[in-house]
Formats: structure tokens, C-alpha cells, sequence
């Protein structure tokens, strides 16, 4: 059995990290499996992404500690290196991803979600960075993301004392969107990709890098990054669609991604 799993959903993916006796930990064969699935999504006809752990326990309880633990210094950071690609990957990827958390977001987990767009969780979810206890610092993107997406002072204490979330407070402090029934979860982030999945895909793909790339630069060079990308959703199909429906009070057309 595949260690990372994909389905197509009409026009949503769904990649399930399937390593479920480990609580879906992440070590060099999951990576590259969910790298390797990245990859072959078909974008096309894929308009949104899910990302979730098989069973109800966790989504990704951590990277592999066994696989670590023997690491040396140059090892490590190459380790870090393979895991920051793929996670940066997952983070600028052309369409919107959500982050299905079941369960335990710990470590890699925690990071692995935050470079989704959009975070949705059970009631069983609990997010934390763990790293410092086992004597490394967090090597995915969680000393950067975590301070971006809640804060500087919250993230720190996360940080340095390891300390958890359960799925209720990551909602109040914006680590997570909404939270749901364990058995409702799925069809909540399927009902979500399903509202984005029926927008036009140039503009939703368009806007995802408008926030993204404009978050990094000034407000002047954020504005001429979406100006640009403003631009770009003009003459296609899509936008026609769209408008000509609008200026006629009727609904859009299936739009065509095109």
C-alpha cells in the first residue's frame, strides 16, 4: 500500500498521508511520495487540493524521530532542505489547498498544514512544534510560519515550551479557519473545495499568487503584483463568462478554465 495516497473528486484532489500505525509520521518515503504526487496532479482539471492523514487519530503526528535520531549535522540540514521544498511546493502551489487536520498536527504535521492555504479541523485536533524537547529546533518552515500565521508572542511559547493547541484555541488565535465533528470534517473541506473548484480557475489561481507573492515585498510592490495579475484574467473565456452572465442576471456558465 502507497504511503501517500491521491483521489479525484470531480475537480478536487484529495492526497491522504497513509501511514496510519505511525500516526501518518513523515519520513524520506512519504516525502517523496507526496512530492512525487504533486507532481502528477493534472492541473487542468484539478481546481482544488485536500491534504489529510488516513484514520481519526492524526493528520501528521511528526516527522519520523527513528529516521532522524542518527542524523548528522550535514545530514540533518539536508533533511530540512527535503522537507522545506516540498512543504514551499505545497505552499505555492498553483491552486488552493486545504489542510483536512484529523487528529495530531505535531512537528511536521503543524508545518505541513500551515503551508496549506486554508486549515479546517476536528474536534480532536491538537497543533504544537515539539522539536526543542527532543533537542533540535523545528526544520519545515515552523519557526517561520507559525510567528506569521498567529503571531510572534504565541508562536515563541509554542516554540520554547512546547506547548500544545487543541482545535478550539488554534481556531481563536487564526491557526485554523473552522472546526468540525471528526466524522463531518471531510465533507466540509469537500463542500469548501467544491465552492472554490466552481469559481473561475485563472482568477482563483491568479489571486492565490496575488496574497502570496504580495505578502513577501512593500505595499507599493504588492499593489503592481496584483495589478499585473489583475491584468491577466482579462480576454480569457472565463472572464467573458463571468461578466456577461453578471450584466445579463443570470448565473455563469460552467467556467472552463480557459
Amino acid at each position: 500500500m502507497s504511503v501517500v495516497l491521491y483521489e479525484q473528486k470531480d475537480a478536487v484532489g484529495i492526497i491522504t498521508i497513509n501511514r496510519e500505525k505511525a500516526l501518518n509520521a513523515l519520513n524520506s518515503e512519504v516525502l517523496d511520495a507526496l512530492n512525487k504526487t504533486l507532481d502528477e496532479v493534472n492541473l487542468e482539471t484539478t481546481r482544488c487540493l485536500i491534504i489529510t492523514g488516513a484514520g481519526q487519530k492524526s493528520f501528521v503526528a511528526g516527522a519520523d524521530i527513528g529516521e532522524m535520531s542518527t542524523l548528522t549535522k550535514a545530514e540533518g540540514e539536508a533533511f530540512g532542505k527535503k522537507g522545506n521544498d516540498i512543504f514551499r511546493k505545497v505552499e505555492t502551489f498553483p491552486i488552493p489547498v486545504i489542510a483536512a487536520v484529523n487528529g495530531f498536527a505535531l512537528g511536521g504535521g503543524c508545518e505541513l498544514s500551515m503551508a496549506c492555504d486554508i486549515r479546517l479541523a476536528s474536534d480532536n485536533a491538537r497543533f504544537g512544534q515539539p522539536e526543542v524537547g527532543l533537542g533540535i529546533t523545528p526544520g519545515f518552515g515552523g519557526t517561520q510560519r507559525l510567528a506569521r500565521t498567529i503571531g510572534v508572542g504565541k508562536a515563541k511559547e509554542m516554540l520554547y515550551a512546547c506547548t500544545q493547541v487543541k482545535a478550539e484555541e488554534a481556531k481563536a488565535l487564526g491557526l485554523v479557519n473552522a472546526v468540525y465533528p471528526i466524522e463531518e470534517l471531510m465533507d466540509a473541506a469537500l463542500k469548501l473545495a467544491g465552492k472554490i473548484a466552481a469559481n473561475a480557475p485563472i482568477a482563483v489561481r491568479a489571486t492565490k499568487k496575488a496574497v502570496n507573492d504580495g505578502l513577501q515585498v512593500d505595499m507599493d510592490k504588492a499593489i503592481e503584483i496584483e495589478e499585473k495579475l489583475f491584468g491577466s484574467c482579462f480576454e480569457t473565456e472565463d472572464q467573458k463568462n463571468g461578466m456577461t452572465a453578471f450584466l445579463e442576471k443570470r448565473k455563469p456558465e460552467p467556467f472552463l478554465n480557459k
